[in-house]
């Protein structure tokens, strides 16, 4: 699918009716002076009326943050999943949001097996019964895009079928038409909130739901993570059924094993905690540095462990990718901080971030000396990396610096995989385990076939430039003639 252009005054009016819905909930949770600082009140002729003093009393004896996630949860699929993709970003909001948006809880009743059928037979011009041979009519699972049904294909082979809720694609289009109409008039009215772009803000998130709605790109993640461990004894990646998957439906086989954090069902089944936490980890570095792809929501929901310790992932719609540049950069940073180096670190750390205006860089080596003070004199066994990387990324925001997304998703998953890790094996070394990866990728960078690979694409690179600056010069020349420079 491809989403209009967001954002239009005239597509906002046409939605009045779910535009002064959103009003009425922010209201209802004790916003009713950002509606006004909008100057959108004349969407909403009786909204403080809805609203009893007892109430307001009583919703604010609750946090902004908490507010703002009981407003994500009520209004739904759109601005539940912005508040989880907004809980990876502490570039963009403030600390107390980071910490509160994680509670977000997508919970909606099944949508009836009737509709299921239908969007079966839209999506394949055929009924539910030439597709699937058996097909459980109650959901393994529901959320506010999709659900997820056990199923049977004709061969006999189980699967499990993960289907768009109907009109789903609809709802988010109006809601991100909205929401983009907001964003403008927030960074009109909203200086003072401290919320940072609002509009890129919508705009990122737009582009990954976009992503995350067509269900043959998740697809397609599974079959590259699969070739990337096709001789990894210790993975499996489930099988796709291209047959049975469309964009609105995505058919993988089915996997029954143990939930990564049901310790005590591991242990009655007979499987190694240790080896769990050691080769789970082992494959997230793996695919941060290894591959640069890598599983971006490893949470233990989504990990199940098979016979003899094999990890399995089993959902992979949202995925992470950093070039070779971004990893040596991040590379070059941890090591930084575990010879206990400033300098080298601010360095490192500037090279993985953007900046509209020059840092002071004094005042950041100044603060990086600090965080190190607290995190990196004490045995690298005690040092949780997921909070050392937090806290980093905090310096960096209060610096005004800006990280790519996917390094935000990859912190994520490296703080989901070692807490995983510890919980199954308290003894868990996250620093040990990583140290290889990181020194791999900078001996690397150091081997004779990378450096005359290098050398070779500057020369080209170089080669280029000499090429155009002749007429480069000359389009600056012709502009100073007319007087444009």
């Amino acid at each position: 699918m491809t989403f209009f252009k967001i954002g239009s005054i005239g597509r906002t009016y046409r939605h009045m009716q779910r535009y002064r819905q959103i009003l009425t909930v922010l209201f209802k949770y004790g916003f009713g002076d950002m509606v006004d600082a909008l100057k959108i009140e004349q969407y909403l002729k009786t909204g403080l009326q809805m609203i009893s003093r007892k109430r307001r009393e009583k919703i604010e004896t609750f946090s902004r943050a908490a507010r703002v996630r009981m407003v994500l949860e009520e209004l739904g699929p759109t601005f539940i999943k912005m508040g989880q993709i907004l809980s990876t970003r502490p570039d963009l909001l403030p600390v107390e949001f980071i910490q509160e948006l994680p509670r977000l809880q997508d919970e909606v009743p099944p949508v009836p097996f009737s509709d299921v059928s239908s969007t079966i037979q839209e999506e394949f011009q055929k009924p539910l019964d030439q597709i699937f041979s058996d097909f459980d009519k109650q959901p393994l699972a529901a959320a506010s895009i999709g659900q997820v049904h056990k199923a049977r294909i004709h061969d006999g082979k189980e699967v499990v079928v993960k289907i768009q809720r109907p009109s789903i694609q609809r709802t988010i289009e109006v809601d991100l038409e909205i929401m983009m109409h907001l964003a403008g008039l927030m960074e009109r009215h909203l200086e003072g909130w401290d919320i940072q772009r609002p509009t890129k803000i919508v705009e990122e998130f737009a582009s990954t739901l976009e992503k995350e709605l067509d269900y043959t790109l998740e697809a397609a993640y599974m079959e590259r993570f699969a070739r990337q461990f096709e001789n990894e004894p210790t993975v499996y990646v489930p099988q796709v059924y291209r047959e049975a998957t469309t964009s609105r439906i995505l058919t993988m086989e089915f996997i029954s094993g143990v939930k990564a954090s049901d310790i005590e069902r591991l242990e009655k089944e007979g499987l190694d905690r240790n080896k769990i936490a050691e080769q789970g980890f082992n494959l997230i570095m793996k695919q941060i540095f290894v591959h640069g792809f890598f599983h971006a929501d490893p949470h233990p929901g989504n990990i199940f462990v098979l016979p003899d310790n094999v990890i399995c992932y089993i959902d992979f719609g949202m995925m992470g990718r950093l070039n070779l540049e971004t990893r040596e950069r991040f590379a070059d940073l941890i090591m930084s901080i575990v010879h206990r180096d400033e300098r080298k670190a601010a360095d490192a750390l500037l090279r993985l971030t953007l900046s509209e205006e020059e840092p002071d860089y004094h005042a950041l080596e100044r603060d990086v000396a600090e965080f190190m003070d607290q995190h990196c004199y004490r045995p690298l066994k005690e040092v949780k990396l997921g909070a050392l990387l937090h806290q980093l990324l905090e310096t960096a925001t209060k610096h005004r610096l800006s990280i790519l997304p996917d390094l935000f998703l990859m912190i994520k998953a490296l703080s989901t995989v070692e807490g995983l890790g510890q919980a199954l094996d308290p003894n868990f070394d996250v620093i040990e385990q990583a140290s290889p990866f990181i020194k791999r990728i900078q001996l690397n960078r150091i081997h004779p076939r990378r450096i005359a690979k290098d050398m070779a694409s500057s020369g080209t690179d170089l080669f280029h430039l000499l090429k155009d600056i002749p007429g480069e010069v000359r389009a600056i020349l012709k502009l100073a003639r007319q007087g444009k420079v």
